[in-house]
């Protein structure tokens, strides 16, 4: 199902098996990007050898965690308010500390602690290795802040404890921060420059997901096509790498190419992808595999060449199109989905209509669509008035939505009286006597349970379909189990 602007966070609360040895409680959730959550297995990891337990009972926690995003005011505003049930309960629990994680942290640092009184720690992204002094202050009655921004990958070194998990999918992250100035976007001042993980880290992670029983992995990134490890450092230095380095440098679609390769009966995502950045050697890298899922998200924001520009967007509508094509050329059988912003600053309706035509020719298998919001410290916030009414926003965040399901429906039509491959995850939300798993597509299908199990690859003959769901009937398991 399509995001609109009133489904820009879902929180998650998360637990882990407790250590009989650990006597305290954490009580962490997430909202935002699949990197936050990823984090936030980080932090439970940290804090688990400092006698943290996970628990979902927020009541009985004596620390309470939240895991921000800042990239749109309505998620903001839904952290808030989970602040306000927190101090609710604090109330009745004096002792519980709460601390704020993630970009919220990063972007407004001591000034939450004055916001929001209940607030005892402010930790950005990459110092939650400081959790254990923090904390310590904390509990000797200070108030704690560290939101200094690091050069390095700074977590490649920890294996994350896997938080709420089905025992199936999991993430990795291969990349930190971003480079690309997007004038609507605060990623690069809540997460920092570019910087990439060791590829043999990538690869023990995968292992150790791959021993544990994890049938799938998503690679995880700001942006992933801009991966490039020559030995550490930022990738902007990369100019100043000694030839060997650069020789011997692990770009991503190298990086694919390892890690499907030593794993051949691992299914492989990863996300999110920048067209500026994505080149064709990461989809002939998907091409040679077959374990690599033929699906990229392909963030497009808008389909005007001058609202591209003021995004600071470095690619055109043309060149995004031949892109599309090129990948469709290599990879016909690939789904491709979008993030769309409608109402940037100064944007037409000539504008709008350029981002339907866009659509129209694509035809997303999904999307992300919001409607958008201004963000402070960002370049458009700066220099460009948010001149589009909101109602305008509204109006045509609900034609780009409505267009993107009827693109969907193309889309899932293909599917039909076809038999595809599907992950089962878990339960269908709508069903209990049915599976819910997707296909190498990032489609969703459904079908009746009878004695398959989480964890199984089946084949699934696809009987109906709605705009974003397969629905079927298993035929039997695929040959990958």
């Amino acid at each position: 199902m399509e995001k609109t602007i009133d489904e820009t966070a879902q929180g998650s609360k998360l637990a882990i098996e407790p250590k009989l040895e650990n006597t305290k409680k954490l009580f962490i959730e997430s909202y935002g990007c699949a990197m936050n959550f990823s984090d936030s297995e980080i932090v439970a990891s940290i804090l688990s050898k400092e006698g943290y337990n996970t628990t979902q009972v927020l009541e009985e926690a004596d620390l309470v965690l939240v895991n921000t995003c800042s990239i749109r005011d309505k998620a903001e505003q839904t952290v808030r308010k989970r602040l306000e049930k927190y101090n609710a309960v604090k109330r009745i629990n004096p002792k519980m500390k709460v601390g704020v994680l993630g970009c919220m942290a990063e972007r407004l640092k001591s000034k939450f602690l004055e916001e929001e009184k209940i607030v005892d720690l402010v930790v950005g992204p990459d110092a939650y290795k400081d959790l254990p002094n923090l904390i310590s202050e904390v509990n000797e009655g200070r108030s704690a802040v560290n939101v200094i921004l690091s050069k390095d990958e700074t977590y490649g070194d920890i294996s994350p404890v896997r938080l709420n998990t089905n025992g199936v999918t999991a993430f990795v992250s291969i990349t930190r921060g971003c480079d690309n100035m997007c004038t609507f976007c605060v990623v690069p001042f809540t997460r920092g420059r570019e910087r990439s993980r060791d590829p043999q880290s990538i690869l023990e992670e995968i292992s150790d997901l791959w021993n544990k029983g994890f049938k799938e992995v998503t690679l995880l990134g700001q942006n992933v096509d801009s991966y490039l490890w020559y030995g550490g450092g930022l990738k902007k230095d990369f100019t100043k790498a000694t030839d060997l380095q650069k020789a011997t440098a692990v770009d991503f679609a190298v990086l694919l190419d390892l890690c499907a390769k030593a794993y051949p009966k691992m299914r492989i995502r990863f996300s999110t992808s920048n067209p500026q950045d994505m080149s064709l050697d990461v989809i002939r890298s998907m091409a040679k595999h077959q374990n690599i899922c033929n699906h990229v998200h392909l963030p497009v924001q808008s389909g005007s060449n001058r609202i591209l520009k003021e995004m600071n967007r470095q690619h055109t509508r043309e060149e995004y199109i031949e892109l599309i094509n090129n990948i469709k050329a290599i990879l016909p059988n690939c789904t491709i989905s979008q993030d769309i912003i409608c109402g940037f600053p100064t944007e037409t309706e000539e504008d709008h209509q350029d981002t339907l035509s866009l659509m129209d020719v694509v035809k997303y298998s999904f999307g992300y669509m919001y409607a958008y919001s201004e963000r402070p410290g960002t370049m458009a916030e700066r220099k460009l008035e948010d001149d589009v009414p909101f109602e305008t926003k509204k109006r045509r965040l609900a034609e780009v939505v409505e267009q993107q399901r009827a693109h969907g429906l193309i889309r899932t039509e293909e599917f039909l009286n076809q038999t595809v491959e599907v992950l089962i995850e878990k339960e269908s939300k709508k069903s209990a006597s049915e599976w819910s798993g997707r296909s190498a597509q990032n489609t969703v299908a459904v079908f009746p349970k009878e004695d398959y199990k989480i964890g199984n690859f089946v084949n699934v003959k696809i009987n109906s379909c709605t705009s974003a769901t397969l629905i079927g009937e298993a035929i039997g398991l695929s040959e990958n189990n």
